[in-house]
């Protein structure tokens, strides 16, 4: 099945992370799908995943839990308008006990726009060409107002980008219990739905390992001070792990990591987290929680100076490395305004 010669492809299993993608491979011709690169949806039935792709690629499990949907006026654009439509419907009506098989999905109705009769796929093209040019129009904006449009480095940072690059950091390992008060949070005995409010503006910390473990807002008084850490100790290590700038309420099982030190902020809560994931990467189990004890005695590597964190180099370096994805997403949101006007020019 594997063969040296052949060029990387998509291995695709029921990920719901990387487009679905697992790895990539190289492998023989005669087991991939989709040979000549056809624009592609593909419906996972256990958890109704549903991901688009443009390349030959190969199943992990054949066909068999996997849907492929195919049509010749699909492409990149308009599949987004499919894409959600179908993510509407089918979302609701399958789970993991009522599977999203082939022929359920074929007895599955969607909406679409029409047009004498017919698909409009022109009509969805033009939409999501819309809503792309506003998105980035906002994306733009929004970037000159916070600042983030300049993502030019200072001397500084590209002194301290380069001894990074180069090996030249010093490091050393520091107990998250010597630089964090680790203690459970406060929070509410109530029922969800008695915390969380549409109008809310305090975050609740939950569990959730997505959205910065934030699963809602509150209108009650927070119990929790902001810039510090959050961390669930449930988890299999520090994936649940946030900086949380503003004050907030606590969920069952988080606990509460306050620094001891006073240069603390944003940009060394990303260099700390990092560093914890890492540490505790494959260490823990179900069975074996990263619970406050174990947060405690966990050691991390950190850049030093005299025998103490190195602060202002991991701030400076955080820095530095925003900057760089900054200028990514600048030139991306530059490139497609410019794309955008170039299109509306010629109409």
């Amino acid at each position: 099945m594997k063969d040296d010669t052949q060029h990387l492809y998509p291995f695709y299993g029921q990920a719901t992370m990387s487009n679905g993608i697992i790895s990539y491979n190289r492998l023989t011709e005669k087991v991939l799908n989709n040979p000549k690169g056809k624009p592609t949806i593909l419906i996972h039935s256990n958890n109704q995943n549903i991901v688009f792709l443009e390349t030959p690629f190969y199943l992990k499990d054949g066909h068999g839990a996997t849907s492929v949907l195919q049509c010749e006026k699909m492409n990149r654009k308009n599949q987004m308008f499919i894409v959600a439509s179908i993510a509407r419907v089918i979302k609701t009506k399958f789970s993991y006990n009522n599977k999203a098989t082939k022929i359920e999905l074929k007895n599955t109705v969607i909406k679409l726009p029409t047009k004498n009769g017919q698909i409009d796929f022109d009509f969805m093209e033009s939409f999501i060409a819309d809503i792309e040019a506003k998105r980035i129009r906002k994306l733009d904006a929004y970037l000159l107002a916070v600042g983030l449009k300049d993502y030019a480095m200072t001397s500084e940072e590209e002194k301290i980008l380069d001894h990074f690059l180069n090996g030249e950091f010093l490091w050393d390992e520091f107990n998250l219990g010597g630089l964090f008060e680790i203690h459970p949070t406060i929070y509410y005995k109530l029922k969800n739905d008695e915390i969380i409010s549409k109008n809310g503006r305090v975050p609740l910390v939950s569990n959730s390992s997505i959205d910065n473990g934030v699963m809602g807002f509150s209108n009650l008084e927070a119990k929790n001070s902001g810039n510090t850490i959050s961390c669930s100790d449930t988890t299999l290590g520090a994936e649940t792990m946030f900086y949380q700038k503003n004050d907030f309420i606590g969920y069952s099982h988080i606990q509460h990591l306050v620094p001891r030190f006073k240069t603390f902020n944003i940009a060394i809560a990303h260099f700390i987290i990092t560093s914890s994931k890492i540490s505790t990467l494959n260490q823990y189990d179900y069975g074996t929680k990263f619970n406050r004890f174990a947060m405690n005695k966990t050691k991390i590597q950190l850049p030093s100076i005299n025998n103490s964190p190195d602060y202002y180099l991991m701030e400076t370096f955080i820095s530095a490395i925003q900057k760089l994805v900054i200028r990514d997403v600048v030139l991306y949101a530059d490139d497609k305004i410019a794309a955008t006007k170039s299109v509306v020019n010629k109409k």
